[in-house]
C-alpha cells in the first residue's frame, strides 16, 4: 500500500485504535491456534454480520500468491540434483524426437508436426508425480489413473525411452505409424493405436477432464458396491488453462464436489497461453479459475510463485509487491518471460519505486531467475502432497508455468510456440546448454537422443522410484483376468416367442425384459450398470429404481413423494443404477468409465446407456469417437428411435441419422432391430463378444416405443440377424412379377403391409427381408471388395448381401426410418443388374401421428408399393400407367412438398 493509500485508508477508519485491537487479536489467534481457527472465527463474524443485515460482498478469490506459505511446505523427500538431471534428459529427448521427425522433408511435402512447448511447461510437475505420487497397478494397489494433457505426449515417450520401455527406433518413428511398420508412436494419447501404453484419449480437448470426473465417481461406485477396492486410488487430470474454454472441461465440476470426490485431482497448467496467444491477456486466468472451482466447492491450491520470490515476499511489509502482482494482467506476465531480466526490471518492478529499490541489489540474471511455481520442484511437491492428502473434496492445483519453458529466444512464451516443431542449430545449442545435456558440438546437427548408462545414479534413481510405486506409467491392461460367463440364448425365452394373441409390445419393452433377465443371472447381475439420463419412465425402466436402487454416495436423506407406489424413487449408497439427470454427455462419460473398467480396474462391467437416440451421437459424438479409441465395451441404446416413431415430438426429437453417425466409428457395431427376438439375439451376441470373448467393440442398438405383435424367432435366423439381414416372410408362390422388399425398425411393418397390397391390388408378389444392420452389411461388403482387389488370382469372394439376394428375382426396394444414405449403404453389393430403390426420411422432422409422418416422408406402405411398381415399369415388366393408377388409388399428392426441402 502506497503512502497515499495509507492516508486514504486511515481517513476512512473512524476508530483506528479499535481496528488495531481487532488486528492484534487476529494475529494472536494465528500465532497461537493456527490459520484454521482464525478462518473459523472470521467466518462466524461474517455470518453474524450478514444475519444482522450488513451487506458484505462475497469474494471467491484469495490473494494472487501461493495457497501454501513457505513455512507450511513439507520437505521434499527426493534427491533434487538427480531429479533435475532426469528432468533435463527427458526434456532433451522430447524436444529431439519432435525436431528429428520434422527434419526430413517428405517427397509429398508437408511435415509430421508435433509439440514441444506444452511438455516443456509441464515437465517439473509430471516428474514430481512420477517420482513420488503415482502408483502403478500392483497386487496391493489398483493403480492411479493419469489423464495426461494430450499435447504433452512427447514427454511421456521420452521418459519411457529412459525406462527402457521404448527403443530408439520407436522414438525415430514418432508420428510414423504406417511407415514405421509397427514401431511408430502415435501423435497423442490413443489407446487404440498403443493398447499397452495409453489408457485415456485426451487430445480432443475438454473430453479428458469431463471423462475423468465420471471415472473418479465410477471408482467410488465400484467400491461402494463391493466390486473392487478403490479406496487408495487417485485420478489425476492435467488440463491446459486454454482448455477450460471448452464447455466440457468445467461442465461436471459441480458433480465432483457434490459427491465429494476426494480421489480426484485436477492440475491446471496455467502457462497463460492458448494455442494461438494469451488465454486471458486482459485478465487473470488463475483468479478466474479459482472463483469457478471454489464456487463449486473444490479445494483450490494456487501454485503461482517459485521459491526465488520468497525473500522478496518476506521484505514486502507494505504489500506493494502483492498489489502489483494483483494488478498485472496475464498478457504482461507472458511478455516478461518472452524477454529478459532487464525487461522484467523495467516493466514489472518499475511499476513502483519501492519495487525497484527491492531488486536494486539483484542482477538482471537474478531478476530473470525469479521463477514460477509450476517449475519449482519444492513448491510442486508441497501442492501435490496437499492435494493427495485432502479429504472430503476434489482438489485443483492452479499451477503457473511458462509455455515453451527452456526453449530460449525462439519459443519461450512466444505466441507461435505451440506450433513450434523445428529448431535451428543455435536454438538446439541453447537448449543443450540451458539443461546441461552432455552432447558435443559436433553431434548437435544430428540431435541425438541421450540415455545415461544403466548403472548411472540417475538411471538407478529413476527405476527405484518407479519400482517403489509399483511399476511404470502410463500402462494399459488389454484384457481383464477373468471373462464373464454368458447364458444361452434360450435364457431370453420370454422375448424369443411370439406374443400372445392380442398382446403388443415395443422393442424398448423387449430390451427392458432382456435387461431384467440379465439382472436375474447370478454371474452377470452384479456387473450390470444401467445408466439413464432422466427419461426412465419414457423407456419403461422406472421399475429398476426400487429393484436395484439409484447410486447415491450419501444414501437417501428424504422420503420420496412416491414412496407409496410399487416403483418408488429409491436412492442408496450401494445403488446400481446411475441416474445422471438431463445430461447426455455426462451419462456417456459414466458409460465410458464402466465400459473401460475391464482395463482400468480389471473388472468387467456391463453398461447399458439408454437415452433419446436424437440426443445421442449429435450431442456426445466426440465422446463416442473417444470411446472407440479407448476400446470401450458396452451397450448404447438409442430409445424412441427413428424419424417417425416418436409422434408428436417434432424436429429436434426425431432421429433419422444416428445410424450414419454410428457407422463412422469402426468398432461400433450398430443394429436397428424391428422385433423383440432380434433384440434378444443381438444383446446376447454382444455379451458373448464383449464380456466373454473380450473383443474390443461396443454395440449401438436403436429401440422404438411403438407397440405391435411380435412374430418370435424362427430357428436358423440367428446368423442373419447378426450379419445384418434375413428373409423374414417369403412369398408363398412367386408370381410373374416379383420384387424384394427390405426394411428395418418399425418401418419393416409398413414393408410387410406393402407386401399384402402389392399382391392384392397389383398381382405382384414379394419376399420381405428384415435388415437389422445396413452398417454391418456394408462393412462385410467392403471387406470382400478389398479382398478381391488384393487377391486377383484367387476365386472372388461374395458379400453377404450378394449371396442372400443373388438367388432371388425382381427389383429391390428398401424403406427405413432413417435418411436414404442408410439404406443406400448396400448398393455396391447388390447383385449386378438388379435395380435398388431406397426410401428414407431425409429432411427435418415434424410433429404428427405416425401415419401422417410416414406419408410426409414417403416411406409408408403406399410409397413402398409405388416404388416397387416404378422399378418394375423401369424394367419394362409392367406398363408405367400402373404407377399413375397407384398414385390415384392411394391418394398420393404428386404436388406435395419434397420432405427434404419442406
Amino acid at each position: 500500500m502506497s503512502s497515499l493509500d495509507q492516508v486514504h485508508a486511515a481517513a476512512a477508519d473512524v476508530d483506528q485504535q479499535e481496528t488495531q485491537e481487532w488486528i492484534d487479536a487476529l494475529e494472536a489467534v494465528l500465532d497461537r491456534e493456527g490459520a484454521e481457527r482464525a478462518h473459523y472465527l472470521i467466518e462466524r463474524l461474517i455470518d453474524l454480520a450478514r444475519r444482522s443485515g450488513a451487506h458484505i460482498p462475497y469474494s471467491l478469490n484469495t490473494a494472487y500468491v501461493n495457497t501454501i506459505p513457505p513455512g507450511l511446505e513439507p520437505p521434499h523427500p527426493g534427491n533434487m540434483v538427480l531429479e533435475e538431471r532426469i528432468r533435463s534428459y527427458i526434456r532433451w529427448n522430447a524436444m529431439a524426437m519432435v525436431v528429428k521427425a520434422n527434419k526430413v522433408e517428405p517427397p509429398d511435402g508437408g511435415s509430421l508436426g508435433g509439440h514441444i512447448a506444452s511438455f516443456a511447461s509441464l515437465a517439473t510437475m509430471i516428474e514430481c508425480g512420477q517420482n513420488h505420487f503415482w502408483h502403478a497397478e500392483s497386487p496391493d494397489h489398483g493403480g492411479d489413473l493419469i489423464y495426461f494433457q494430450g499435447h504433452s505426449s512427447p514427454g511421456m515417450y521420452a521418459r519411457a525411452y529412459l525406462e527402457g520401455r521404448l527403443t530408439e527406433e520407436n522414438m525415430n518413428y514418432f508420428r510414423q505409424e504406417v511407415g514405421g511398420k509397427g514401431k511408430g508412436l502415435s501423435s497423442y494419447p490413443h489407446p487404440k493405436l498403443m493398447p499397452d501404453f495409453w489408457q485415456f484419449s485426451t487430445v480432443s480437448m475438454g473430453l479428458g477432464p469431463m471423462m475423468a470426473i465420471y471415472q473418479a465417481r465410477f471408482l467410488k461406485y465400484l467400491h461402494a458396491r463391493g466390486l473392487a477396492n478403490t479406496a487408495e486410488r487417485k485420478v489425476w487430470v492435467f488440463v491446459g488453462d486454454g482448455e477450460v474454454d471448452e464447455p466440457e472441461t468445467l461442465a461436471a465440476i459441480g458433480l465432483a464436489a457434490r459427491e465429494k470426490l476426494d480421489n480426484l485431482i485436477f492440475v491446471v497448467n496455467c502457462n497463460l497461453q492458448r494455442l494461438d496467444g494469451p488465454v486471458r491477456g486482459n485478465g487473470k486466468i488463475i483468479q478466474e479459475l479459482e472463483g469457478a472451482f471454489r464456487g463449486n466447492g473444490w479445494n483450490v491450491l494456487k501454485l503461482i510463485w517459485g521459491g526465488y520470490w520468497d525473500p522478496l515476499f518476506a521484505r514486502d511489509k507494505e504489500g506493494i509487491l502483492r498489489r502489483i502482482m494483483e494488478e498485472t494482467v496475464d498478457g504482461e506476465y507472458q511478455a516478461y518471460k518472452a524477454n529478459d531480466g532487464k525487461f522484467v526490471r523495467e516493466k514489472f518492478f518499475g511499476k513502483h519505486p519501492k519495487l525497484l529499490e527491492m531488486v536494486s541489489r539483484m542482477s538482471d540474471e537474478d531478476v530473470w531467475r525469479l521463477n514460477r511455481g509450476g517449475h519449482d520442484p519444492h513448491k510442486v511437491y508441497a501442492a501435490f502432497a496437499a492435494a493427495a492428502g485432502h479429504k472430503g473434496q476434489p482438489s485443483v492445483i492452479l499451477a503457473k508455468t511458462i509455455k515453451g519453458y527452456g526453449m530460449g529466444h525462439i519459443g519461450q512464451a512466444k505466441n507461435p510456440t505451440h506450433q513450434q516443431k523445428k529448431l535451428d542449430i543455435d536454438s538446439v545449442r541453447e537448449f543443450r546448454d540451458r539443461f546441461n545435456i552432455p552432447i558435443p558440438d559436433d553431434k548437435l546437427e544430428e540431435i541425438p537422443f541421450f540415455k545415461p548408462a544403466a548403472d548411472s545414479p540417475e538411471m538407478k534413481y529413476l527405476h527405484e522410484h518407479r519400482k517403489a510405486l509399483g511399476g511404470y506409467l502410463p500402462h494399459r491392461r488389454r484384457k481383464a483376468d477373468q471373462s464373464l460367463p454368458v447364458p444361452p440364448l434360450d435364457a431370453f425365452k420370454a422375448v424369443l416367442e411370439p406374443t400372445a394373441e392380442g398382446r403388443e409390445i415395443s422393442t424398448t419393452q423387449a430390451f427392458v425384459r432382456v435387461l431384467n433377465q440379465i439382472l436375474r443371472d447370478k454371474d452377470l447381475a452384479p456387473r450390470v450398470v444401467p445408466i439413464l439420463v432422466d427419461e426412465s419412465r419414457t423407456f419403461g425402466m422406472e421399475g429398476l429404481f426400487r429393484q436395484i436402487g439409484i447410486y447415491a454416495p450419501e444414501g437417501q436423506k428424504y422420503v420420496p413423494v412416491d414412496k407409496g407406489q410399487v416403483m418408488y424413487y429409491r436412492e442408496a449408497e450401494n445403488g446400481q443404477l446411475l441416474q445422471e439427470g438431463i445430461n447426455e454427455a455426462g451419462g456417456f462419460s459414466s458409460w465410458i468409465a464402466a465400459a473401460t473398467s475391464y482395463s482400468v480396474s480389471n473388472c468387467i462391467m456391463i453398461p447399458f446407456f439408454i437415452y433419446y437416440s436424437m440426443f445421442g451421437f449429435q450431442r456426445f459424438g466426440d465422446h463416442a469417437w473417444a470411446a472407440g479409441d479407448m476400446l470401450a465395451r458396452g451397450f448404447v441404446l438409442g430409445g424412441t428411435a427413428g424419424r417417425t416413431t416418436l409422434n408428436g415430438e417434432g424436429l429436434q426429437h426425431e432421429d433419422g441419422h444416428s445410424h450414419i453417425q454410428a457407422s463412422l466409428i469402426p468398432n461400433c457395431v450398430a443394429y436397428d432391430p424391428a422385433f423383440a427376438h432380434e433384440v434378444a439375439v443381438i444383446i446376447r451376441s454382444g455379451l458373448q463378444r464383449m464380456m466373454h470373448d473380450q473383443e474390443d467393440v461396443f454395440f449401438y442398438i436403436t429401440v422404438m416405443n411403438e407397440n405391435y405383435a411380435q412374430p418370435g424367432l424362427k430357428a436358423g435366423d440367428e446368423e442373419g440377424i447378426l450379419k445384418g439381414m434375413y428373409k423374414l416372410q417369403p412369398s408363398a408362390k412367386p408370381a410373374k412379377h416379383h420384387v424384394q422388399l427390405m426394411g428395418s425398425g418399425t418401418i419393416l411393418r409398413e414393408v410387410l403391409a406393402a407386401q399384402e397390397l402389392l399382391e392384392k391390388d397389383w398381382g405382384v408378389t414379394s419376399d420381405v427381408w428384415s435388415v437389422t444392420s445396413f452398417t454391418e452389411l456394408r462393412r462385410d461388403g467392403l471387406d470382400v471388395e478389398r479382398h478381391n482387389l488384393l487377391h486377383p488370382t484367387e476365386p472372388a469372394q461374395e458379400a453377404y448381401v450378394t449371396r442372400q439376394l443373388k438367388g432371388t428375382q425382381g427389383p429391390i426396394i428398401v424403406s427405413t426410418d432413417y435418411i436414404k444414405a442408410y439404406g443406400d449403404m448396400i448398393r455396391p453389393f447388390v447383385p449386378h443388374g438388379r435395380p435398388l430403390k431406397v426410401l428414407g426420411t431425409d429432411g427435418f422432422g415434424r410433429s404428427d401421428f405416425r401415419s401422417e409422418l410416414r406419408k410426409h416422408f414417403e416411406i409408408d406402405r403406399h410409397f413402398v408399393v409405388l416404388a416397387a411398381l416404378r422399378s418394375l415399369a423401369d424394367e419394362g415388366a409392367i406398363d408405367i400407367k400402373k404407377c399413375a393408377e397407384a398414385i390415384a388409388k392411394y391418394g398420393i399428392d404428386p404436388a406435395k412438398a419434397n420432405p427434404h426441402h419442406a
